[in-house]
């Protein structure tokens, strides 16, 4: 149920959202210290079993049998094949990248999602919002910086994961208009755990370390968590509230890639991620101003 709109109530849903920032940057610390030394499908596979197993214990006992009742098969389906290939492409990407890295190309979605809605939904952009998105495209080159002594073609891993979290996150806002999120929660960890089960005895490999049980049960925990908190925080403020402390995960995973891998990103990183969220955050305002615009007229 959602929230009044008052300042205790936004600043609540803003508070949710940044735990879900550091949640998701633990998911992918978690996940970069794993596929060192084991399976990159194996890994995807954990983090969806104990996401799983996580949203089993807590959501089954709340919900009953409705956490398992979906309506529109097909959007899920799809975005179970998306959730795989992400988080695939992500785990392979952070086998060579830094965490600022991947972290600053996603934060190109914005960007992308404004393109495919102006493709797909025919949605009408002006001419300065065009131009912001171009600016952000140069952003992402700056980032991946492909004639840089630094480049690796991991990158194109990473931006390939961008493109389809637009699509993941536009057929996500069309289930939630259907389905219950408790029941979105728990297919988007137990369909990939299933259809990903055949293929991990293939490489198969136990962890070996306490370290790597601990980073197993937080890949997961990790996931449960972000995904928890994101649709909690929607029901205290609306997207263009929490949308610009999205940006505040690249902090986290910057100092976890400092902390857990002693690694800092070079300059190429940090100037790309600034143009690339500066980009963002005026293609948010104008969102923010259109709506307003709209709500003025209705």
């Amino acid at each position: 149920m959602l929230r009044d709109n008052t300042s205790k109530n936004r600043q609540k849903g803003i508070l949710i959202a940044s735990f879900g920032t550091l949640f998701f940057a633990m998911l992918d610390t978690s996940g970069k210290w794993l596929v060192q030394t084991l399976p990159v499908m194996e890994v995807v596979w954990l983090r969806f079993f104990i996401h799983t197993v996580i949203s089993g214990i807590f959501l089954a006992p709340r919900y009953g049998w409705s956490i398992v009742k979906v309506t529109n098969y097909k959007l899920q389906f799809i975005r179970v094949f998306l959730m795989i290939a992400m988080t695939a492409l992500n785990f392979a990407a952070l086998q060579y990248l830094q965490l600022a890295q991947t972290g600053a190309v996603q934060f190109s979605v914005p960007i992308m999602i404004a393109v495919i809605s102006s493709l797909w939904f025919k949605d009408h952009l002006p001419l300065k919002n065009w131009v912001a998105i171009i600016i952000g495209f140069f952003g992402v080159l700056i980032i991946l910086n492909p004639f840089g002594h630094n480049f690796h073609p991991a990158m194109f891993l990473a931006l390939i994961n961008a493109m389809i979290y637009a699509v993941f996150n536009l057929i996500t806002r069309k289930v939630a208009a259907t389905d219950h999120p408790a029941a979105t929660q728990l297919m988007s960890a137990l369909g990939p755990t299933i259809l990903l089960l055949p293929f991990i005895f293939f490489e198969w490999k136990n962890p070996s370390t306490t370290l790597d049980w601990i980073a197993v049960i937080t890949v997961g925990l990790g996931g449960f968590l972000g995904h928890f908190c994101l649709a909690l925080s929607y029901r205290y403020a609306k997207a263009n509230v929490l949308s610009p402390f999205f940006y505040q995960q690249i902090i986290y995973m910057t100092g976890f890639g400092w902390l857990v891998f002693n690694q800092i990103p070079d300059v190429s990183v940090i100037i790309g991620a600034i143009v690339v969220v500066i980009s963002g955050l005026y293609l948010l305002l104008q969102e923010i101003k259109t709506g307003d615009q709209h709500e003025q007229s209705s």
